[in-house]
């Protein structure tokens, strides 16, 4: 398929002229013969009748013309489509995302994004780690945030470390203590948040060969804190997810303090979207790290 072809042949039946045709073209009059000359010969029919008033289609030329046209004009809707998407007048970002980032991270950066570009829209997927990456794999997000290092092979670019910390209720015990004992861990309830997270407090009690008594078990990191804040045990959670909550409750770095390394993951940095790169380089390490 020759689409200039296609358009000289338009032209010339709107123009009623080769020549006109081929000022609106910027081509030369024999070219744009020429190029009208070959669909005739490809396809074995007759397009135009030329005569000194200028050219008129025949029979043939009328039944096709309706779907060249439309051929001509989604290729100019293509072209607009394209120069948008340089521009970023449109697009979409589809993020994967835990609920700690999309809280207190995202929020604030998609406001100063869409300050500069208010025509790209978002979709973001909540979940924990490993729906996450298979989504990253899958092409279902562009990027994602996720604990790093990954379990699959990823293109990642770290951000921050994030604090693992106790959190109690108010009156407990050991309220007052500057670093919470490890050995304490295990003698208190425990609440365990379980998906997203549990390998990070699994591996905080296997390092420190503890066992928890587990009490409750939720993937929801908010009714965690309402129930320590009811008394009904204590946990470790993010320090990212403990930032403007409403609940009475305390937190207590621990006695070998832990963290987790938040990061985003994507399948190849060149294969996003013009519109998910530039989204890059509004997060937070990008004067710090830089993304290459």
């Amino acid at each position: 398929m020759n689409i200039q072809k296609y358009m000289a042949f338009v032209k010339a039946v709107e123009y009623g002229s080769f020549t006109k045709a081929a000022e609106s073209l910027n081509y030369t009059q024999s070219g744009v013969s020429r190029m009208i000359n070959d669909l005739e010969t490809e396809w074995g029919v007759s397009l135009l009748e030329r005569g000194r008033a200028g050219v008129s289609l025949t029979s043939d030329g009328i039944k096709l013309l309706p779907i060249l046209q439309r051929i001509c004009n989604e290729q100019e809707r293509l072209i607009v489509q394209v120069s948008n998407l340089h521009e970023l007048q449109s697009g979409l970002i589809r993020i994967g995302t835990f609920s700690s980032v999309a809280t207190h991270w995202l929020p604030n950066i998609i406001k100063r994004f869409r300050e500069d570009y208010p025509k790209i829209e978002f979709e973001l997927l909540l979940g924990d780690y490993t729906e996450i990456e298979d989504w990253i794999q899958e092409g279902r997000v562009d990027f994602g945030f996720l604990r790093l290092p990954t379990s699959i092979k990823l293109e990642t670019v770290f951000l921050e470390k994030d604090r693992l910390l106790v959190v109690l209720p108010e009156k407990h015990p050991l309220a007052d203590c500057d670093k919470f004992p490890m050995e304490e861990l295990e003698k208190n309830p425990f609440i365990l948040l379980e998906k997203g997270a549990k390998a990070e407090i699994a591996e905080i009690f296997e390092k420190n060969h503890l066992t928890p008594n587990v009490h409750f078990t939720t993937w929801d990191d908010y009714a965690i804190m309402s129930m320590i804040e009811n008394g009904l045990g204590i946990s470790i959670l993010p320090e990212l997810i403990l930032q403007r909550i409403p609940y009475h409750i305390i937190t207590k770095e621990l006695e070998f303090p832990a963290h987790r390394s938040i990061g985003i993951a994507m399948r190849n940095k060149k294969s996003l979207s013009l519109a998910a790169q530039r989204f890059l380089e509004y997060l937070p390490y990008r004067k710090q790290k830089g993304l290459s």
